[in-house]
């Protein structure tokens, strides 16, 4: 599965940087508590700036997928693949690819791992495995 470098900025190096070291870090407002998907400097639900980074579990869930037979850009040629819809333990629902899996295997509500796929160039793409202690 191709890795495209994801574009970085202020605002998400920090995020980029611990998957390069194989971390998942996603932000909580400091006055509401809301945990913060996608990485931003302002919280969504009550619009303050005081947000900090944490460490995530890494695990969820997934909420919603298919089966990609056909891929555009950088994935072209690399179907079939899994684009997911995971809800993570800490609550936000990213988009990433399951991987590591087989078809058969998918379902809703399969609790899944993060893994990192190397970028090359400074960070890593989360995407999500089968947990093997399921």
């Amino acid at each position: 599965m191709p890795t495209p470098a994801p574009p970085v900025n202020p605002e998400t190096r920090e995020f980029w940087a611990a998957t390069a070291a194989g971390r998942l870090l996603l932000k909580r407002c400091l006055d509401c508590d809301s945990v913060i998907w996608y990485p931003r400097a302002i919280c969504p639900d009550c619009s303050s700036l005081r947000t900090e980074w944490f460490a995530a579990s890494g695990r969820g869930r997934v909420y919603s997928y298919t089966v990609n037979q056909r891929g555009e850009g950088a994935y072209q040629g690399s179907a079939p693949f899994v684009l997911a819809y995971v809800e993570l333990d800490e609550g936000p629902r990213v988009m990433t690819n399951v991987v590591e899996a087989d078809a058969a295997d998918l379902a809703v509500g399969l609790p899944v791992e993060v893994v990192f796929h190397d970028t090359g160039d400074g960070s890593a793409l989360p995407r999500f495995r089968p947990r093997k202690d399921r």
